[in-house]
């Protein structure tokens, strides 16, 4: 089943666990505007201050990309890729099916309130030996970063494809926190 029914209007609604293993409310955002590493780091930086808040979801959906346990994504995001010594400035959460029966709530409300990415809206995922889930539906997410913006009430705003550079959302996320204030 592709739609879950949500009777929800609100991301704050859905809780997800941290790396850390403590539950992680979206409540807490009521308020803030949430939303390729170091990019997101940079906007994290620029806009923290401000009520930005990134979170990152990694999921191992994807050509089996984020094959790592919870407790080894950090060391691998500091050591392997992007390398280097990177340490996100940002929260990342557990590690959670985005697509098919056991997809987080949350990735169920936000692809049933954004359906396709605005950049992209023919986007699918390209080479189906990578659809490792059940059902499969035309609004699921077709790869690895690919970004949904909410804006300070918890409504979803926009969705983007993995080929929209973070660094380009800056525009949205000032109009929603000019929103805010």
């Amino acid at each position: 089943r592709c739609r879950a029914g949500f009777g929800l209007a609100s991301a704050v609604n859905f809780t997800a666990k941290l790396l850390t293993g403590e539950a992680f409310s979206f409540s807490s955002l009521k308020g803030t505007t949430i939303r390729d590493y170091t990019q997101m780091n940079e906007l994290h930086q620029r806009f923290a201050g401000k009520g930005l808040v990134i979170l990152g979801v990694p999921c191992n959906q994807f050509g089996h990309q984020e094959n790592c346990k919870n407790e080894e994504i950090l060391l691998s995001l500091k050591y392997v890729r992007p390398g280097n010594g990177f340490e996100p400035k940002f929260q990342l959460l557990e590690k959670v099916d985005v697509n098919g029966k056991d997809a987080h709530p949350l990735f169920t409300f936000l692809k049933e309130s954004l359906p396709f990415p605005f950049d992209e809206p023919a986007t699918l995922m390209t080479d189906p030996k990578f659809i490792i889930w059940s059902p499969v539906c035309r609004s699921d997410v077709a790869w690895n970063f690919e970004k949904f913006l909410i804006g300070p009430d918890g409504a979803p705003f926009r969705r983007y494809s993995r080929k929209f550079l973070t660094s380009d959302i800056e525009g949205d996320i000032k109009t929603l926190l000019n929103q805010a204030n």
